[in-house]
């Protein structure tokens, strides 16, 4: 206690010494007004230091038991001390936060190396491929098995490939959420694990609605990939060469579901409409066996939430914290993040215009899926073998229009921001070629409806 009272000493006496001499020159310059200030800084810091001293809770004989009024020391003195010991308490909290050890630290997944990051990416876009394969993968193989399963309603067929769709819209309102709280890598296996087995309920299916049931339960684990690839670029990538990165990973997504039916339709005709999924099956256990691995957490609250958690088992402070940590539970963060995504769709009018724009897109992407193989079986005369060749036309669409983005989507955010006179790069900065896209969807669709007839050629649709 002596040792901490000549601290405080030491600290509060310079500050007394320094308030003499500024009434001493304050004296010379006007004796009177000098009378006056003395009189109210004595009220004023009688009243402030009496309060510090009831918070504290010290009194006299408190102080004397310090040793504190032994050496002379005033009542507003020993208060003065006490506050000079007293740690303000947004110092003590600031000192139990938990952040990255600096910009560098390699802890952070923004500075992982490039061979590391870019293998997550390709990982990322390699199960995201598989998942658009296995929406369309299919489609080829629907009149053998509306044959094998004796129904001809067409509206039926269509709903066996499409379903799987569905599944893709539901399975985010559940698995997003879990990924901010139990991290993107556990979800992401959970979602891989899910995919795997329904993949194979499919194949053994002996009914259409047993089929109809898998094949939801397929596109809900199968949207895990799909929801968590944008955010795990995102905890790794800059935003300022993202566009390239999230290029590379969207080119997976839209290439699958147009190799799908080229692989399905010669599949189908050779060993059934079975083996489809037995293979994607197989792929799918390939990829996941190398991304339980590879892969490693990327969300910075849940890397530091682990980081905190080490800490105070190292070092007994249990008042450590991530810089994150809001102090909800697991089930009033669920709860949150459902409630903050339907505000943001509702009261966005950003987001709302674009979730109808990526619907409308979807909605006519699967339309296509499901009518292409009809249209050139019964008008063009295709066998199933061949007829999945007529989806490449999609799929040079999307190539081409993945490294037009490439190229420009990262050009035109900077030149954006350099043009806006700040260095923040906001999203909307990534729109104008959406408006080039959106325009060309129509032209298309008009295309391929007025030209899909047998007396024009096969190549105009």
């Amino acid at each position: 206690m002596l040792d901490l009272e000549k601290e405080a000493r030491a600290s509060y006496r310079p500050r007394r010494s320094l308030e003499h001499q500024d009434r001493k020159s304050a004296l010379e310059t006007d004796p009177k007004s000098d009378s006056d200030m003395d009189q109210t800084k004595e009220v004023h810091s009688s009243t402030s230091d009496s309060s510090i001293a009831s918070q504290h809770n010290i009194n006299i004989s408190a102080s004397e038991k310090c040793g504190i009024d032994g050496h002379g020391t005033t009542d507003i003195e020993a208060a003065q001390i006490v506050r000079t010991l007293s740690v303000p308490a947004e110092e003590v909290d600031n000192a139990n936060i938990v952040d990255w050890d600096g910009p560098l630290d390699p802890a952070n997944p923004m500075n992982w190396p490039s061979r590391v990051r870019w293998t997550h990416i390709m990982l990322v876009s390699a199960v995201n491929f598989l998942s658009g394969l296995s929406s369309s993968m299919f489609a080829p193989g629907v009149p053998a098995l509306m044959s094998e399963f004796h129904s001809t309603n067409t509206s039926l067929g269509s709903f066996v490939v499409t379903v799987f769709v569905l599944g893709l819209a539901m399975g985010p309102i559940v698995f997003a959420p879990l990924s901010e709280i139990y991290g993107r890598m556990y979800v992401q296996h959970a979602g891989l694990i899910g995919f795997f087995v329904f993949t194979v309920a499919c194949a053994v299916s002996s009914s259409l609605n047993m089929l109809i049931g898998f094949r939801l339960l397929q596109g809900i684990f199968g949207s895990v990939p799909l929801t968590n690839a944008g955010a795990i670029i995102a905890d790794m990538v800059k935003q300022e060469v993202r566009g390239f990165a999230m290029a590379m990973f969207t080119l997976g997504v839209l290439l699958g579901p147009v190799v799908g039916p080229v692989s399905g339709g010669f599949l189908s005709a050779a060993k059934g409409w079975r083996w489809i999924f037995w293979v994607i099956a197989a792929a799918t256990g390939a990829v996941s066996f190398v991304c339980f691995l590879t892969w490693r957490e990327s969300y910075a609250p849940v890397l530091l939430a682990h980081k905190a958690s080490l800490l105070r088992q190292q070092t007994g402070n249990l008042s450590l914290r991530s810089k994150y940590d809001n102090g909800l539970s697991a089930r009033a963060h669920f709860k949150r993040s459902i409630g903050r995504a339907l505000k943001i769709l509702i009261y966005s009018p950003i987001v709302l215009t674009l979730s109808i724009y990526m619907g409308l897109i979807y909605s006519y992407f699967y339309l296509l899926f499901t009518t292409l193989t009809s249209i050139f079986e019964e008008n063009y005369g295709f066998s199933t073998s061949i007829v999945g060749l007529a989806y490449l036309g999609v799929g040079i669409g999307f190539l081409i229009g993945q490294i037009s983005y490439a190229r420009l989507g990262d050009a035109i955010l900077r030149r954006m921001t350099g043009k806006s006179g700040s260095t923040e790069m906001k999203p909307e900065y990534r729109l104008p070629l959406c408006i080039v896209g959106g325009a060309l969807v129509p032209v298309g669709l008009f295309w391929y409806g007025w030209s899909a007839q047998g007396r024009v050629h096969w190549i105009m649709p």
